[in-house]
């Protein structure tokens, strides 16, 4: 091991010893390989692994939604003065037809028209709907642990979930609780002071009530997860990319009255349409850090920068933070020792 220049070896007849500092946890491995098939007697380890063993990782989850829906739907009814109706429903997939009959009509129409004329009633049901959403996700989670040792953190919430419990006449509910929000999980190993590997398991996940269920009449919402699981190994300050997805659904949907919807121009009289889109960006980057504490005599903390506003300052002016006041003693003071302060 010719890099290694701070090894001792202490022989004697019943064993040998090691001591000194290796630079990283894979010499320490060769080195103990080596005593080891040298003297398979007994081999006294007091060898230590120089530098740094704390390891801080930063992971950054950033995600881009959008969602994008067009639909028009059409219906109409034709009642003459005898009661005898003529109809088309095309709203929300329901295709009907009838002579005489009733009409069943979807909750979701935003235009009425309606026309009378001797003794006859026509009237047009339009559902028409443009809808663009945007979500925007940005987790930043940072961790500190030793070499080896593993680290969580989850910043978000749990939620409960009604189990029902069988018993001996009726039958009881409990709650048990499940996690949701960021989540980080990861076991760094520090190989020497140049690599680091590490274990990383980030999470962030958010409550979908549109998958939602009902269970002994509690609403129990889905979850909408992203998860990645890997290993990596990566130098002091280096980032890479553990996760990346691009994701483009498209989804048609035309109902439409068998023949009278195929008629050109008229036939949009007997057609629904619906357009979905969903685009899906998400990516995940790692950097691991070799960390040491820091000697400042006081950290810098969120709260810092608050000033608890006064009376004036709330009451009257509505003010949630009040402006910094300098103490009036400190006013008079010279500027010579207020310098030298």
């Amino acid at each position: 091991m010719p890099s290694e220049k701070d090894i001792k070896v202490t022989v004697t007849q019943d064993h040998v010893t090691l001591s000194g500092t290796v630079s990283s946890t894979s010499n320490l491995s060769q080195v103990m390989a080596l005593a080891e098939a040298h003297y398979p007697k007994k081999v006294i380890n007091l060898l230590e692994v120089a530098g740094v063993h704390q390891v801080m990782l930063e992971v950054r989850v950033a995600e881009m939604s959008r969602t994008l829906l067009r639909k028009l739907g059409v219906n109409w009814a034709y009642i003459s003065s005898s009661g005898a109706n003529l109809g088309v429903s095309l709203l929300n997939n329901l295709t009907s037809f009838s002579f005489p009959g009733t009409q069943t009509f979807s909750s979701s129409i935003n235009a009425l028209f309606r026309f009378t004329g001797q003794g006859a009633t026509w009237t047009l049901f339009i559902d028409a709907l443009k809808e663009e959403g945007l979500l925007k996700v940005l987790a930043e989670p940072t961790l500190i642990t030793l070499s080896g040792k593993t680290a969580n953190f989850l910043a978000g919430g749990e939620f409960p979930i009604p189990i029902p419990q069988p018993s001996g006449v009726g039958s009881t509910i409990t709650i048990e609780y499940k996690p949701f929000g960021v989540g980080l999980n990861f076991t760094p190993l520090v190989l020497s002071n140049k690599k680091i590997s590490m274990q990383v398991n980030p999470e962030v996940s958010d409550l979908d009530f549109s998958n939602a269920i009902q269970i002994s009449g509690f609403v129990v919402p889905a979850l909408k997860t992203r998860r990645v699981s890997t290993t990596v190994e990566l130098g002091d300050g280096q980032s890479l990319a553990i996760a990346g997805l691009l994701n483009d659904n498209v989804r048609e949907v035309v109902s439409k009255f068998p023949l009278l919807g195929d008629i050109p121009i008229l036939g949009a009289l007997f057609r629904s349409t619906s357009f979905q889109k969903n685009e899906t960006e998400l990516i995940v980057i790692v950097t691991p850090h070799l960390v040491k504490p820091l000697d400042m005599a006081k950290q810098t903390l969120p709260i810092d920068q608050y000033i608890e506003p006064d009376d004036l300052e709330f009451y009257l002016f509505g003010a949630l933070e009040g402006k910094e006041k300098q103490n009036p003693r400190i006013q008079h003071l010279p500027q010579q020792i207020l310098k030298k302060g």
